[in-house]
């Protein structure tokens, strides 16, 4: 074992023992119930926990830390296709699809103490609204929040919205104590939160770990096995994560190379749940950057990535050859979209009409340091252009630097190329085609730098039309997706399966492919 993985190793038994002494020893409920040893689950993550903080911005790795904290009015289950009530208890709309009335559940309790009720509801939402970063545009169809007593609050539109899957986001649709609003600017980044989900923070080391514990008073009680306190860390050497978990020393794991699942699969002490997901790999075109601003160049280079072998060597066969950028199951999906194949010659042929018959060019391609699939992906792809003569630097990187270099003011100066996966931010083709390709004026997410007018208002109708009428909706969306495929913004090289790996005395485990690389801790336990 490495010098490196060896301190690593220490360094996790020393938090387990040292979280279990205070806990042990504070009394009362702050560890385990009745003084006793805590329950502590640890998730060995591939990446930084949490970038932003504030539940209003953060829209990225957040996500799985960020579900245990906050609570949302609904929650999505896509296996079995409906919504379920969380901090709201039951809904309503109109015909027209523009008024929306919630009914919340009584007795919650912010982690401030504060009890939750519609001034908080309008009070979130309004806040998200106003910030205006990170998944906030889910919300714009929102035209005002009405209080219409102490549990019901009314949504009123500008235009139809499906506000049920809104309200059901992973990102951007928490619910948090109105009582921030005292608070001074900076106050989320100095490691407070105000949710009403059942884990509280207690520490955090920037871009590192996240340590949550225990909120006594959480709505739905402590009865029954669950854990009191959860570790979410980053460990980005794939062989330091699947140690963890093989020697019980961690609980569970994502993104462990593929070779490495098979191999855990005659591990007694090893469970595999492989599931579906709503989650896509995009390597994204710079589209403002010569030659990559040429259609015909970014079809060309589309023939020339090698999907099949992508999805046998990189992804062992724990995905699917996208097709579009809508995963399959995933209502929108098209299941009769032009579908790019490897094909060299035609890949040749185009080049030659882009005037650039023998290649010769070099580009940069980024992908996030720690993810195995990415990287082997990468490198099938450098191997075919060679073919082309066009030469490919691939690059790992942390991903907080991939985003940046990424959203630079100079356009020259970005990548030619970002390898990236988009997942569900609530479950609608619009969170893939509105952040990954509506035109933006300063980058975010559409690190394309696409730009089409028809292409916005085409999906911007459907979004509206979804309120009404989803299958018209649907139509409308794969219209649009026919318009991305033409001008290859991106390659859309496959969408995967979650592959969670964890110690067999991990149960309660549940892939939802609504909330990626999330686990609703208080449904898991030790058995």
């Amino acid at each position: 074992m490495s010098n490196k993985r060896t301190k690593l190793m220490v360094a996790i038994v020393l938090l387990v023992f040292a979280l279990t002494v205070v806990t042990g020893c504070g009394g009362g409920n702050q560890g385990g119930s009745g003084g006793q040893k805590a329950k502590i689950a640890y998730y060995a993550f591939n990446s930084e926990p949490v970038l932003d903080w504030d539940p209003s911005v953060e829209f990225s790795n957040g996500i799985a830390v960020m579900n245990n904290i906050y609570e949302t009015l609904l929650r999505f289950d896509p296996e079995q296709n409906k919504i379920i009530p969380i901090l709201a208890e039951e809904y309503s709309k109109s015909e027209d699809g523009l008024t929306w009335v919630f009914k919340l559940r009584k007795g919650v309790k912010f982690h401030d103490g504060t009890e939750m009720k519609a001034d908080a509801v309008k009070y979130s939402i309004e806040r998200t609204k106003k910030i205006n970063k990170g998944a906030a545009y889910i919300w714009d169809s929102v035209k005002e929040i009405n209080i219409k007593d102490d549990y019901t609050v009314e949504f009123k539109l500008s235009y139809a919205a499906p506000v049920d899957l809104i309200a059901s986001c992973g990102y951007a649709a928490f619910i948090m104590s109105p009582k921030i609003a005292e608070q001074p600017e900076g106050w989320f980044s100095q490691g407070n939160e105000a949710g009403t989900g059942p884990y509280k923070l207690q520490s955090t080391k920037k871009g590192e770990e996240v340590v949550l514990t225990r909120f006594d008073e959480y709505w739905k009680g402590w009865e029954g096995n669950h854990f009191d306190k959860v570790i979410v860390k980053k460990v980005p050497e794939t062989a330091s994560r699947r140690q963890l978990v093989e020697k019980g020393e961690a609980d569970v794991t994502i993104e462990l190379p593929y070779e490495d699942v098979e191999a855990l699969k005659n591990n007694a002490d090893v469970q595999i749940l492989d599931a579906p997901a709503f989650q896509n790999l995009f390597f994204c075109f710079n589209t403002e950057k010569e030659p990559l601003n040429n259609k015909l160049v970014r079809q060309a280079l589309s023939y020339a990535f090698p999907y099949e072998d992508v999805v046998k060597y990189a992804m062992g066969n724990y995905a699917t050859q996208a097709k579009g950028p809508i995963p399959y199951g995933h209502w929108g999906h098209g299941d009769n979209l032009f579908q790019y194949k490897h094909d060299l010659n035609k890949a040749k042929e185009l080049l030659a009409q882009a005037g650039i018959p023998n290649g010769g060019f070099k580009l940069l391609l980024t992908y996030m340091s720690g993810d195995e699939a990415e990287k082997k992906t990468a490198e099938l792809y450098k191997a075919e252009l060679a073919k082309l003569n066009i030469e490919l630097e691939v690059r790992g990187m942390p991903w907080d630097s991939q985003w940046e270099l990424a959203k630079s003011k100079d356009a020259k100066s970005r990548q030619d190329i970002l390898g990236m996966y988009w997942w569900v931010d609530y479950a609608s083709p619009y969170s893939w085609l509105y952040s990954l390709y509506h035109s933006e004026k300063d980058p975010l997410f559409n690190l394309n730098y696409y730009k089409n007018e028809k292409f916005d208002q085409l999906i911007d109708e459907a979004n509206s039309k979804s309120g009404i009428d989803r299958a018209a909706a649907e139509q409308m969306y794969i219209e649009a997706q026919k318009m991305l495929i033409e001008d290859a913004p991106s390659i859309f090289t496959y969408d995967k399966k979650y592959v969670w790996v964890h110690n067999k005395q991990f149960k309660g485990l549940k892939s939802n492919a609504a909330y990626p690389n999330t686990i609703f801790f208080y449904d898991t336990y030790r058995e």
